[in-house]
């Protein structure tokens, strides 16, 4: 039999200890900037020793800075901290049907520099390599890795997309692409499971407070983010949350990625919307006519554009119920440009939502996402800088 180092075994316990106390005060910094180490020692119960001793390290690594004096309960005043944010660590891939976004971001997730082209999934991931070249050139070593959001099925410890069906992709090795091309450590993600870590980490606190939450993304289709106890839940080879095929009808007024017409993708997306206001209009649009537009068209008060929205709200509420049942979250938040229109679609979606859930069953808070513009970036940012904070034991 194998005899156990109990040394080895002590020492490893001490070092993991060592990395989770790390990861707290870290967060503490994170989310409650400016705090004193008095402040995370009340809140915390580590020894104040313990506390100066880690942010000596994470002032030394760059990642804390002091910022003056805060307010005396008594005695000395404290010194503050804060993130220190001077400078790019991460960058980010956002690549969706039509548009690829790229931009870099300092450790609060403030962007710093970004550039915007169409998709095109021939010259795409060239292109993306050069303005990563361009980026991490321009920064000298400061970009600590790539994150990168895909519409479609990956496989993140692999890092292979494994079905984007834009695209036309399968079982091609997109970290190690990009990795060999530019040098730095790259992890991919489906974008609902990116978009669910943004809101974990830079959403509003009902959102980064819950331990259970579902992502759902109203894109060119619908994907979901599962968050699990505070972790992005992401299944057997990362398949899990592709509830944008399940089944709630039939006759839907586009068809799916995948070629159906029932899935609720075809039934809720922005492009299902877009159809249901061509039909209302009879076609009546121009070429190249945008979600971004029916909703300021919505929101500018015009009667089609506002029933094709609250229809698509009423079918996206029909799987959110389902979720619903089915995981028992705490809250349920809706992301995508469609939360731009939140006034005029929450009665709708939650009355369907009201209907479906039968009674005695507990209920989950239906959010409205807060990321803003481009949540897709966002969260290939956050595949980046949640290592910075995610617990040593996290997957």
């Amino acid at each position: 039999m194998r005899r156990l180092d109990l040394r080895k075994a002590q020492a490893a316990r001490l070092n993991t200890i060592r990395d989770i106390n790390r990861q707290i005060v870290l967060n503490y910094v994170r989310e409650r900037e400016p705090i004193s180490r008095a402040e995370i020692a009340r809140e915390t119960d580590l020894q104040r020793s313990t506390i100066s001793a880690i942010v000596e390290d994470l002032k030394t690594e760059g990642l804390v800075e002091e910022v003056g004096e805060g307010e005396s309960t008594g005695g000395r005043r404290p010194t503050m901290l804060k993130l220190r944010a001077a400078g790019p660590i991460a960058l980010g891939v956002s690549l969706t049907p039509t548009c690829t976004t790229i931009a870099t971001s300092d450790l609060a997730g403030r962007v710093i520099d970004q550039e915007e082209f169409p998709t095109d999934s021939d010259q795409t991931l060239s292109r993306v390599i050069g303005v990563i070249k361009e980026f991490t050139s321009r920064h000298k070593g400061s970009i600590e890795g790539v994150g990168v959001s895909l519409p479609g099925l990956v496989d993140p410890s692999t890092g292979n997309a494994l079905y984007i069906p834009y695209f036309l992709w399968r079982d091609l090795p997109i970290s190690e692409m990009i990795s060999k091309a530019v040098g730095l450590p790259v992890v991919i993600d489906n974008d609902a499971n990116a978009v669910a870590l943004a809101e974990l980490w830079f959403g509003r606190p009902e959102v980064n407070d819950a331990r259970d939450f579902i992502l759902v993304l109203v894109a060119e289709g619908v994907g979901t983010g599962i968050i699990f106890d505070g972790q992005v839940y992401r299944g057997q080879r990362g398949a899990a949350g592709e509830f944008g095929h399940m089944v709630i009808g039939r006759g839907a007024p586009v068809p799916c990625s995948c070629g159906s017409d029932d899935c609720w993708e075809a039934f809720s997306s922005e492009r299902a919307a877009i159809g249901r206001y061509l039909k209302l209009c009879g076609g009546a649009t121009r070429p190249g006519f945008t979600f971004i537009e029916l909703v300021d068209r919505a929101l500018a008060g015009e009667a089609n554009a506002k029933e094709a929205l609250v229809e698509t709200a009423r079918n996206l509420g029909v799987g959110i119920s389902n979720l619903i049942i089915g995981f028992s979250p705490e809250a349920v938040v809706v992301g995508g440009e469609i939360a731009r229109a939140w006034d005029l679609i929450e009665s709708a979606l939650t009355e369907t939502i009201g209907k479906s859930v039968r009674r005695g069953l507990p209920s989950a808070r239906i959010l409205p996402s807060t990321l803003g513009q481009k949540p897709t970036l966002r969260g290939a940012l956050s595949l980046v800088l949640a290592s910075k904070f995610a617990a040593a034991f996290a997957a």
